[in-house]
């Protein structure tokens, strides 16, 4: 088929030019905000030559096409009249069509949280490196700075590097909260910057200070005010970010604009910095450590249940866009000692990735026959969207197999407490967030993810050709 007749067709699966609300595009991928899902026919654009799967996620009905998908997408643009949207129109479009509240909140998380990814995965990669090179045991009975003592003040300036993002992850957090809500960025990084400022006691110091009771303070009209910093705090720079956001623009309504400049950015960071250090970081820091102290005694004292309940959930909440929402958990989890879920999310990975593998053996459609193969390495690598989308929901019972492999092995993987120090890439490069002394039983667990999920799928649909199509 041209392009041409494929985007005609497209259209007409997808309900007609008259229920395409907004339309997008990524790398691989239309992303259609529609007015009524139940009008889509799946099966007919599965069933053209460029369409390799479909999905819906975050209110959005996305097709994957492929490396041609900006072809194909301006011509769709073409036929159906609509004028071209950017990502975040359609996002809005899609919101306010399809999801409750529940799905917004997550969404919101979403859309605060991955803009920041790149600065902490990269941390995290960092950190991995920094492990490698002070670790005793991984080359040599000594670390390797110890091994060559010149190469000392390179893994110390690693570790700088890589601890920046954490250090000063609220003006972060504020930064991507105020550009969401409309308000002025750089405003959202001043707030942040506030929140770190060296004159404040730094948070790793707070524990302490409690023992010892020597907790700087301010007094402001009788009142005692904490003179805490909050590094790598997540809860307190979200809803301040929101505070400002939401004040500039309440000012910016009411404010003569001759002296907007004099009035707006002042009185908005000056009262958000105060409600915060009185009322919003207290409330929301507690309302954290609630959550972090809820999910380690989870995994402390029902470890396998713990695993076994994320292990079989992670794909399914990835699949509904609502994984975002243990982003800041990660975060605090890390910030407190360790995160006990990053490891299992690397256990998902492999297992919905040798799931898709497993079908490339077992497809008989020639279209289909390498995804699998190509979606599958893509798991490896972290990206688990083309393997899932792709292949294993397609056909299902590999998408079955795999949540059950990785509930299985994230369930023991918790029973021997390992832990992540931070946020990597996932899959087989995710040993770089792991510390050494779990890396064996983490390999150990890689392997199992791979092994079983790949022979179970396979062997499943080998011994049941004849219930399922794989033409």
């Amino acid at each position: 088929m041209s392009n041409k007749e494929e985007a005609k067709s497209i259209i007409n699966f997808v309900g007609g030019k008259e229920n395409i609300a907004a339309l997008t595009h990524c790398v691989t991928r239309l992303r259609f905000a529609l007015r009524d899902d139940t009008k889509v026919d799946k099966a007919g654009l599965e069933n053209l030559e460029d369409v390799k799967g479909t999905f819906n996620a975050n209110g959005q009905f996305q097709v994957v096409i492929g490396p041609k998908v900006a072809d194909i997408y301006e011509e769709v643009i073409s036929q159906s009249g609509l004028s071209g949207a950017n990502k975040e129109d359609v996002k809005k479009v899609a919101a306010e069509l399809n999801l409750n509240w529940f799905q917004r909140a997550v969404k919101i998380l979403g859309d605060v949280f991955v803009p920041i990814l790149p600065a902490i995965v990269t941390a995290g990669l960092l950190m991995g490196l920094n492990n490698l090179l002070t670790n005793p045991g991984i080359f040599f009975e000594q670390s390797l700075i110890e091994a060559y003592p010149n190469i000392a003040d390179v893994a110390d300036m690693i570790n700088l590097i890589a601890n920046t993002s954490f250090q000063f992850l609220p003006a972060l957090i504020t930064w991507s909260t105020v550009k969401y809500f409309k308000g002025n960025p750089l405003l959202g990084i001043v707030l942040g910057l506030v929140f770190v400022h060296p004159d404040l006691m730094n948070a790793w110091n707070y524990g302490q200070a409690v023992t010892t009771g020597d907790i700087p303070h301010w007094t402001i009209f009788g009142l005692s005010i904490s003179k805490m910093g909050l590094q790598a705090q997540v809860l307190p720079a979200l809803v301040s970010g929101y505070v400002l956001a939401k004040t500039e623009l309440f000012l910016k309504k009411r404010v003569p604009e001759t002296i907007q400049l004099l009035v707006v950015a002042p009185v908005a960071i000056l009262f958000t910095s105060v409600i915060t250090f009185i009322i919003i970081a207290p409330i929301t820091i507690a309302i954290g450590n609630t959550i972090v102290a809820g999910i380690v005694w989870l995994f402390q004292k029902v470890p396998f249940i713990g695993g076994f309940a994320y292990g079989i959930g992670l794909a399914p909440l990835v699949v509904t866009g609502m994984h975002h929402a243990f982003l800041p958990v990660h975060i605090q989890l890390m910030a407190n000692g360790g995160d006990y879920i990053w490891p299992i999310g690397v256990m998902s990975s492999l297992a919905q990735g040798s799931a898709a593998i497993a079908m490339n053996f077992l497809i008989q459609n020639k279209k289909l026959k390498g995804v699998g193969l190509a979606a599958g390495l893509s798991a490896y690598m972290g990206i688990t969207e083309p393997a899932m989308f792709g292949v294993n929901l397609k056909y299902k019972f590999p998408f079955v197999v795999s949540i059950l492999t990785s509930g299985i092995i994230g369930g023991f993987m918790a029973s021997q407490h390992v832990i992540a120090t931070s946020v990597g890439i996932s899959g087989i490069p995710g040993f770089l967030s792991i510390p050494f002394e779990f890396w064996p039983i983490f390999f150990i667990c890689m392997l199992a993810s791979c092994v079983v999920s790949f022979g179970a799928t396979y062997l499943y649909g080998k011994n049941n050709m004849s219930k399922i199509n794989l033409s």
